[in-house]
């Protein structure tokens, strides 16, 4: 049904109904206790520990029963889950934990609860084999020494049962609310109307294809033109599929902070009285800190002591609350002394909407992907500016390594650690001794390096799991790059690139980066029930699909502009060429034609260089040749009180040029709709610089998809530059200019880039100020 019909049909009325648990939910949730306590101790990856589990499991007997699934119910509680194994020969059930390290540094705590959790898939098997007693077993695996330390108990089926109703006697109260709100919720959005009653021009066909999405569990991409509104039209519809679809979960992800305030903006516009839902905003560890250098612990923070004691208070004021920005979790964290950043993790188990970075779900150890696969939760995701997922995801999926951080810890390191980064830097050395050049690309990690690697993760490990309150210094911090590393080098693919460096003074650097985030997005896609990626620049939709690891049916949409070709002036500078040898010989031209164009028509302009060092040349020469308009530049580094400042200098009626980065924070995601912005000048395509690691990732690319120059220069150029552009039209009413000062942009294959409704006409310098044929928009009048 489009989700433009306020009147689908509601949920049939039902009594509550018990909730789903998972054994996990369920027992951290009425089995934890005392304090939060996250001292640094090694922890297997999740694939190691997977190989641990199945090392564990082979070594039984064939009778042996691995990954049994099982149910319980409780009142109108039903709990599953996958216990990890069974012997009915011994009539044991097993818990298999992973660890590195001393097994005395397992915390009491984290003992409880793995207990808690053996004894209820022992409950779970007493009633499925209708067993009167039963062996129950921790199995902890040191994965370096391969040795099991088991701890055992037999427990009565009436122990176990008693165990088993306990737990869901402390959840079932909660069961219940959690039931009566997802009906509630349910029914609120079937009946839920668009907020603002009509549809902007090109929101029905973004909202329709959304909904569509949903319905048949499918991916799509969305190119819609900025200022229609995607945020609301991609929400909407897909929280009007929820009850249908039986989404657990709606992940809103952004690539910035401000496309978070964007999101819950669009979020309170939802008739909440209606339709209370509950919507958790995700903040960076740092910024939500109350405490900043303190260690996460009971020893260390007051919010981390008795953090689990006071959680049960905390969680019900805020499922209470429902609207959970960062401003109103902050509070109901420090009223009841719990650490805000950490209760904001729990509160994902017990929220619709989530809003947080693209890292929460896309990084190598995202936990909101974690949670998905653990609860088995069926989650849609709408991925902002969706554009910036590529740059993003590449970068979760490299690392470096630099020779000065090793060598500056190694001769202060513990014996053992020294022993083993000598052994690293030696194999490291012997990597790059034939190297002449200062960079060299590879397809593969030499085996031996790789092992010596793999060795000084071992012993760190080792070291820092015996010495958990070690304070946070440059031998941590140099295990975290080595085992990121290491990491990376385990999945090391034609998808990435091993890269080595030698700059002066015998300075080396080791990278491997990711140039195809594909193989690793591809699983989180895979994970949603469906995914929404939304953005005004997706163009063209195979360069998208093909990098970040879309499923082949993922279906495409590009929403017409609501904007008129008269209301925005493009002009393509015929006589201008931005190339980095022809730069010298066009800057005065290219400042003179943003000179006459201010005198045509006085206002607030930006001017785009794909360089700071380009952008630093202009604004001299533009200072130099025209010191009478007002400028002002951005600049390396800025800090948001000087982003603000910059931005505060395009004022209603105000006159000016702001000189900016291409691709960069006043590129995109800025708004100056009306008279505040009423011209732009792009001096670029926006290429990536040709250098060897661009040719490097240019012949990869054509390998893997024919296109090496495209995809490694063109799009990514091209995009920048529309994004650039579309800082001028905001609204309807809107009225500008923009001049695409180099001449390549008259090109076919360039303009076929460029969005359809712009008209391109050609001019030359000496035509600057004279209007296109058609005639111009009328400038003289505020856009707004």
């Amino acid at each position: 049904m489009p989700p433009s019909s306020p009147e689908s049909p509601a949920t049939a009325e039902a009594p509550v109904t018990a909730l789903t648990v998972s054994v996990k939910t369920l027992c951290a949730f009425a089995a934890k206790a005392g304090d939060l306590d996250l001292r640094f101790v090694p922890v297997p990856s999740a694939q190691e520990g997977q190989g641990g589990h199945r090392l564990v499991q082979n070594r039984r007997g064939p009778a042996y029963e691995s990954e049994v699934i099982l149910a319980a119910a409780f009142d109108r509680l039903t709990v599953r889950g996958r216990a990890d194994g069974y012997d009915p020969h011994r009539r044991r059930v097993e818990e298999i934990k992973t660890f590195r390290g001393d097994f005395a540094a397992i915390k009491s705590n984290h003992r409880a609860l793995h207990w808690a959790q053996a004894k209820t898939y022992a409950w779970m098997l007493c009633e499925r084999e209708q067993l009167q007693r039963l062996g129950v077993a921790l199995v902890y695996l040191d994965l370096d020494s391969e040795e099991e330390t088991v701890l055992e108990e037999t427990c009565t089926r009436d122990e176990l049962r008693t165990h088993f109703e306990t737990l869901c006697g402390r959840f079932l109260a909660w069961a219940a609310q959690e039931a009566k709100h997802r009906t509630d919720i349910d029914h609120a959005l079937a009946a839920l109307a668009f907020p603002h009653g009509e549809f902007r021009p090109g929101q029905r066909d973004l909202a329709e294809a959304v909904y569509r999405a949903a319905a048949s569990d499918r991916c799509l991409l969305a190119q819609a033109p900025t200022g229609i509104g995607k945020t609301v039209a991609t929400l909407f519809p897909l929280l009007k599929a929820r009850p249908a679809q039986k989404l657990d979960k709606v992940f809103f992800l952004t690539a910035k902070t401000s496309g978070r305030g964007v999101a819950l903006d669009a979020l309170r516009t939802l008739d909440r009285d209606r339709a209370p839902l509950r919507v958790l905003e995700l903040a960076a560890r740092e910024k939500a800190c109350e405490h900043p250098g303190r260690a996460c612990n009971g020893d260390a923070c007051p919010l981390a002591r008795g953090f689990y004691d006071r959680l049960p208070a905390a969680r019900g004021e805020a499922v209470q609350a429902g609207w959970l920005d960062r401003i109103e979790l902050r509070r109901i964290a420090l009223q009841h002394e719990v650490c805000p950043y950490y209760l904001a993790q729990e509160l994902v188990r017990w929220s619709d909407v989530i809003v947080g970075d693209y890292n929460y779900y896309f990084d190598g150890s995202a936990f909101l992907f974690a949670l998905t696969k653990e609860e088995d939760w069926r989650v849609a995701l709408l991925v902002d500016e969706a554009h910036n997922l590529l740059d993003r995801a590449r970068g979760m999926y490299s690392a470096e390594l630099a020779s000065a951080a090793i060598d500056g810890v190694t001769e202060k390191a513990p014996v053992p650690i020294r022993k083993a980064l000598r052994n690293l830097d030696r194999e490291w050395r012997l990597l790059q001794r034939e190297q002449v050049a200062a960079y060299e690309a590879r397809d593969e990690i030499p085996e031996p390096f790789a092992r010596a690697l793999l060795d000084a993760v071992a012993v760190m490990a080792e070291h820092f799991t015996a010495h958990p309150d070690e304070p946070l210094g440059p031998l941590q911090q140099c295990f975290f790059d080595v085992l990121r590393f290491a990491r990376l080098v385990d999945s090391f693919a034609r998808h990435s690139v091993f890269e080595c460096t030698q700059g002066p003074e015998g300075a080396r650097m080791l990278v491997i980066r990711n140039l195809v985030p594909a193989p690793f997005l591809a699983g989180r896609f895979d994970a949603c029930a469906s995914a929404t990626c939304f953005s005004g620049t997706l163009a063209p939709f195979s360069f998208y699909r093909d990098t970040l690891g879309l499923p082949d049916d993922t279906a495409t949409l590009d929403v017409d502009s609501p904007f008129r070709s008269e209301q925005l002036t493009v002009r393509v500078a015929m006589d201008v060429s931005t190339r980095f040898r022809d730069r010298p010989r066009s800057l005065a031209t290219l400042v003179d034609i943003v000179a006459e164009q201010f005198a045509q028509r006085p206002g607030n302009y930006l001017a785009f260089f794909s360089s700071f060092d380009y952008l630093a040349d202009a604004s001299a020469a533009f200072a130099d040749r025209h010191p009478d308009v007002p400028t002002w530049a951005q600049s390396r580094g800025m800090r948001e009180a000087d982003r603000d400042a910059f931005l505060a200098r395009f004022a209603p009626g105000g006159q000016g040029i702001g000189f900016a980065v291409l691709g960069g924070a006043f590129g995109e995601g800025i708004d100056l709709p009306g008279d505040r912005l009423v011209g732009a000048f792009v001096a670029s395509l926006g290429l990536p610089q040709h250098n060897e690691p661009n040719e490097v990732m240019r012949e990869r690319m054509d390998a893997l998809f024919g296109d090496g120059y495209e995809y490694t220069y063109v799009y990514p150029g091209l995009q920048k530059v529309v994004q650039a552009a579309g800082r001028v039209i905001r609204t309807e009413t809107d009225a500008g200019v923009l001049y695409l000062l180099d001449d390549r942009f008259a090109r076919q294959e360039i303009r076929a880039l460029l969005p359809a409704w712009w008209r391109v006409q050609p001019m030359f310098a000496s035509e600057v100020g004279a209007a296109p044929s058609g005639g111009p928009p009328d400038l003289a009048q505020p856009g707004r």
